[in-house]
């Protein structure tokens, strides 16, 4: 079942130039490791549940996956073979906003080892370019 906001003020949104990058959700926080964005870009809900299984399912129970990113903006599509005008689209799809320095999952109870395996699983997924981080030491 893919991610989707319950209810939108709006329902249709325009696409904006992503810039800039991270100011929150850019450090580990609940794993000991974070798969970390290193590209702008737009993962559909349907990327995230894919990425879910795959980490899951590599895990096998060991350890606890957390997903850091949720899909809340529209995207909205025409149907095939219509002509120009008539206005825009009906909601297609769900995307999530992504900036360079997102953490967009996070693992716990896995070693270093464990956690680039099944990071490297996830990444061939995902539509932008990640890095493995591990959590900073508080002071």
């Amino acid at each position: 079942m893919a991610l989707m906001p319950k209810r939108v003020k709006h329902r249709k949104s325009q696409r904006r130039r992503i810039k800039g990058n991270a100011s929150r959700g850019n450090t580990v926080a609940y794993g000991d490791w974070g798969l970390q964005s290193l590209d702008p870009g737009h993962v559909s809900a349907q990327t995230i549940e894919a990425c879910r299984i795959a980490a899951t399912q590599y895990v096998r129970g060991e350890g606890k996956v957390y997903i850091r990113i949720f899909p809340q903006k529209p995207v909205t599509a025409r149907p095939l073979e219509t002509r120009m005008g008539k206005g825009k689209g009906e909601p297609d799809h769900w995307v999530a906003v992504v900036k360079p320095g997102t953490i967009l999952f996070e693992l716990s109870g896995v070693g270093r080892d464990a956690a680039r395996d099944c990071f490297a699983r996830v990444a061939h997924k995902l539509p932008v370019r990640v890095r493995l981080v591990g959590r900073r030491p508080s002071v």
